[in-house]
């Protein structure tokens, strides 16, 4: 039996990983192929393209990589037809994945769409489309599964898989030992974004609120960047500053990072559920191309662009976007977040409240595993791998 996995995403690459692996267990001898990452080879996942090749943000910045992307397009769905899958799990990247979904529906592959693509806050239109090319929603956020139902979509709330994945793998004397940290000093982590063009654009501002707070507070930084950065060179043109400003680089420990640090400056993304599950009080922010800004915003329909905040409901944390994100507005808000102000510890508890509304009554990529698998006719196997 053959599955078509497509995740264009670090974090969808993470759990449609996790679904394939409940899969594996659940199903006679399954064989995956599609778009796929880090994880899901690691899971035998093959890769016709591999998922980094997707990863662009922004407008005018996906403008020069269309020829690209089209290109890995159609070699995925070629192979596609010459591979006929039973049915097809797409996670996350709504722009390619449902262009590889209008396809798979005209070979009449049932299409199976994890982490839904967010027409709730903007491109609404887009709603019709998945209404029309996605035979099953699983959706991660507690709102979306009324929303996505009032449109007419077959969309069901699994809960988040970071509410149960994210936890450290060391304890704080453990990661302070390993990384020569202080106990001294806060500590406070860098989260620039895990795509290089992300990080490439907003490091230049935060090194610069750094530079504004360690003059004023003894402090120890840590950069956290997901595996490879530093051999792609991502770094490169920053070194001498980051050197200059004793901040250490750490790589793929990110929820050890995070866990351990007293605040967080974090790119507006993943890694902000990631800190409000663990707990780590946080600035927020984001920047894009200002081409891509200008068409972008006139399209965004909720109040708050950080999903933290929308979950809450409220502003929690703070969102420095665009023009907003400023040197001097990052280390102000960093300031008023620093251990043992008032602010930090009442972040703390509003933090906890996102993480109990996220938390699932089972494991969430197991139950979507199992959706998927009883959807197809599937009898169970009594045994899913650990």
């Amino acid at each position: 039996m053959q599955f078509l996995v497509s995740a264009g995403e670090a974090s969808g690459d993470m759990y449609a990983a996790g679904v394939v692996r409940h899969l594996t267990g659940m199903l006679p001898e399954p064989r995956f192929y599609g778009c796929a990452g880090s994880r899901l080879q690691a899971l035998g996942v093959q890769p016709v393209i591999d998922s980094s090749r997707l990863s662009v943000v922004g407008l005018a910045e996906v403008v020069s990589h269309l020829p690209r992307i089209y290109g890995d397009y159609r070699k995925l769905v070629d192979f596609a037809r010459r591979n006929r899958p039973a049915a097809a799990l797409l996670t996350d990247s709504p722009d390619f994945n449902l262009r590889v979904a209008s396809r798979l529906k005209e070979f009449c592959v049932p299409v199976y769409y994890l982490v839904a693509p967010q027409v709730w806050a903007w491109r609404q239109g887009r709603v019709k489309t998945i209404r029309k090319l996605v035979d099953k929603l699983f959706c991660l956020f507690p709102f979306e599964e009324e929303w996505f139902r009032g449109h007419g979509v077959d969309a069901t709330y699994i809960g988040h898989p970071l509410a149960t994945m994210a936890r450290p793998q060391h304890s704080r004397e453990q990661f302070f030992e390993t990384h020569s940290l202080s106990g001294d000093a806060p500590v406070l982590v860098l989260l620039p974004g895990s795509r290089a063009g992300e990080a490439r654009r907003h490091l230049p501002v935060l090194l610069d609120a750094v530079s504004i707070l360690k003059r004023r507070f003894p402090l120890s930084i840590i950069l956290a960047t997901p595996e490879g950065f530093a051999a792609r060179g991502i770094f490169t043109e920053f070194r001498e500053r980051v050197s200059a400003l004793s901040i250490q680089i750490i790589e793929n420990q990110t929820w050890d990072c995070i866990s351990h640090a007293d605040l967080a400056l974090a790119a507006s993304g993943t890694v902000t559920i990631e800190a409000a599950v663990l707990g780590t009080p946080m600035v927020t922010f984001y920047k894009v191309n200002p081409l891509s800004w200008w068409a972008g915003r006139r399209l965004v329909k909720v109040p708050f662009l950080s999903m933290v905040n929308l979950i809450a409901g409220r502003q929690v944390v703070p969102e420095l976007i665009q023009h907003e994100m400023a040197p001097g507005k990052i280390a102000a808000e960093a300031e008023e977040l620093l251990p043992g102000t008032a602010k930090s510890e009442r972040m703390r508890a509003d933090l906890a409240g996102v993480r109990a509304a996220l938390m699932p009554e089972e494991d969430p990529l197991r139950r979507a595993a199992t959706l998927i698998a009883e959807s197809c006719g599937i009898t169970l196997a009594t045994t899913t791998p650990a």
